[in-house]
């Protein structure tokens, strides 16, 4: 008798793990915003955009993002493609912190260091899709997170959101923010797309044309932590104050760019890069609201994506506006701190346009 209640106690457990895990199957989706021949489609595994559609000069759509062709490609990957990446983007030196008296230990997943948030951040979540709106005059996705106290180490509950929207023609304004509900908390969020404008399948960016509105860029250590420095790019290879390729001054660089720039404006809404691909003739010009930008060229990259084709070093560029890196470690570096009664907002503003030229 006891081991048919045991074989019974047995099978309800393997039924409870089958049904919860076709349930989070089911809760992950595709989804698209669409404005004429304009297209970008979303997962809320990860709140990541997946694909870019858009003309080149020739009037070719093409996708301009790399990434890959199944949502468990996205679930095993290391890259955080497309991804909103949190609750705090980019490196925490020595995976702790302090704030106001209390230590906090998190999960270390980069050396000794806390990478995106930790092993599972926020680009290995499954989001609740709030609102969604396809196409006519406003189209949008809205994805939602609860964070709950201590995920990764972090402190509080953290209710996140993230939307995309499509403004006008070519236009995508990403728009993120974040309350913590009951404990002060940093926060900084980041938008992780690798972007190759010549398509996702044409190649490197090295040819890319870019211009970064910022004269200072955070200097790093050998673990890739910053010195807590902020030093002026002139005279140096990360000084892209005036457009140039991307690839022009590789040859002064020990592996690319993977560095995070401190912008000049001081507007709300900052001017960061503008990036064009002569071949295709697709530009891309960005602002935001963040005080900084992560420049990454995509240097340790190798991994099948859409289609099978293979993503080589340099395949796209990454451009990251966040809150300075490890600025819970350093106090003259811009405060990425959310109490109970501030709120986290960042935006950006995507604006896609094509050169004839």
């Amino acid at each position: 008798m006891s081991s048919k209640i045991n074989l019974l106690i047995c099978l309800f457990f393997i039924l409870h793990l089958w049904a919860a895990a076709n349930v989070t199957a089911q809760e992950i989706g595709i989804y698209e915003i669409k404005r004429g021949d304009f297209s970008v489609k979303v997962t809320n595994y990860g709140a990541r955009v997946i694909s870019v559609l858009l003309p080149d000069k020739h009037g070719n759509i093409g996708d301009i993002v790399l990434g890959y062709d199944t949502i468990q490609e996205y679930m095993n990957d290391t890259n955080a493609f497309g991804a909103i990446v949190g609750r705090v983007a980019n490196r925490i030196s020595g995976a702790r912190f302090t704030l106001y008296g209390t230590h906090y230990k998190l999960i270390a997943n980069d050396g000794n260091n806390t990478l995106h948030g930790g092993p599972k951040g926020f680009d290995h979540i499954v989001w609740k899709v709030s609102k969604y709106t396809k196409g006519g005059a406003n189209p949008r996705i809205t994805l939602t997170y609860h964070s709950p106290d201590g995920e990764q180490g972090f402190p509080g509950d953290l209710l996140v959101s993230v939307t995309y929207a499509l403004k006008d023609r070519y236009k995508l304004i990403v728009t993120m923010k974040a309350e913590a509900l009951n404990k002060a908390t940093p926060v900084n969020l980041a938008q992780h797309t690798y972007w190759n404008l010549g398509g996702h399948n044409s190649g490197d960016v090295l040819s890319n044309e870019i211009q970064i509105f910022a004269s200072h860029i955070t200097p790093l250590d050998e673990h890739f932590i910053p010195t807590g420095q902020i030093v002026p790019v002139k005279n140096t290879p990360y000084d892209f104050l005036k457009p140039r390729e991307v690839g022009s001054q590789f040859n002064k660089l020990q592996n690319g760019y993977n560095i995070n720039y401190r912008l000049d404006s001081t507007k709300k809404m900052k001017p960061v890069a503008i990036v064009h691909d002569k071949k295709s003739g697709r530009a891309m010009n960005l602002q935001a609201t963040a005080p900084g930008v992560q420049f990454y060229t995509s240097n340790s990259l190798l991994k099948k994506g859409k289609g099978g084709y293979v993503y080589q070093p340099y395949s796209a560029l990454c451009l990251e506006t966040q809150g300075f890196p490890d600025a819970v470690n350093h106090p003259n570096f811009p405060s990425t701190i959310v109490t109970p009664n501030k709120f986290y907002f960042h935006e950006m503003l995507f604006t896609f346009s094509v050169k004839k030229y």
